[in-house]
């Protein structure tokens, strides 16, 4: 794997000498530049490439979470900050890791490799169809796609229900595009809320799906599914 793009952006320079410090131990980062001034930062990230940032977010200009929200292509994050509260705004946006000041290289070792093992999933995830790596509680989950029982959307999240298993995986992610990474010949929307795992359907009956656990409705946008499933 090619060493990832790094932008670090603090306001404290003390901060990002020691982020600097810390990120030539690896070989496996490059840091392209660092930024005191927060909007200088969202600059340059609107244009240019880069694959991971570590980012303050409590800063005077504009904070770490409004500038990644800013972004149209977002990297991966990892989040440095001085006070504890801003962590569920850091799993918001699904930021990789939320390191907290003072911050020693032992514990940011821990955070470049939980970065590493999510890059090396997102380019299994491309070569390989039986398996969804997902983002959720900050780590990577990986979910074979034969344990998919369906899928619900609950707004900016979604649920997946596995078989076998009464806590559902939340993650940050629209229906759409958890829609778009499942191989169609497996996975069907059946509703704006919800999509089944083919495999699963036991029966259709007025416009319900019968799975094992459960019975879903079928949307009225929908309608092609039954007469499709029952060719």
């Amino acid at each position: 794997m090619t060493a990832l793009k790094c932008v670090a952006i603090d306001d404290e320079p003390l901060a990002l000498e020691i982020l600097k410090k810390y990120i030539a131990e690896f070989p496996d980062l490059q840091l392209l530049h660092t930024f005191e001034d927060a909007v200088s930062g969202a600059e340059f990230l609107k244009k240019n490439k880069v694959d991971l940032l570590f980012i303050d977010i409590d800063m005077p200009d504009i904070t770490g979470v409004d500038l990644v929200r800013s972004l149209t292509e977002k990297p991966m994050i990892v989040f440095t900050t001085a006070y504890k509260n801003f962590a569920f705004e850091g799993f918001e946006l699904q930021a990789l890791d939320y390191l907290l000041k003072p911050i020693s290289l032992k514990r940011f070792s821990a955070s470049v490799n939980k970065v590493l093992d999510y890059a090396r999933y997102k380019n299994a995830e491309d070569a390989q169809d039986e398996s969804l790596y997902v983002h959720s509680e900050y780590r990577m989950i990986k979910i074979n796609l034969r344990d998919i029982e369906y899928i619900e959307s609950m707004q900016d999240y979604i649920k997946i229900y596995l078989l076998n298993t009464e806590k559902p995986i939340l993650t940050l992610m629209s229906l759409k595009s958890v829609l778009e990474k499942l191989p169609a010949s497996q996975f069907i929307r059946i509703h704006r809320s919800f999509v089944v795992a083919k495999s699963q359907i036991k029966s259709i009956h007025n416009r319900k799906v019968k799975l094992n656990s459960i019975e879903l409705p079928v949307g009225n946008n929908y309608s092609d599914f039954i007469r499709d499933w029952s060719k």
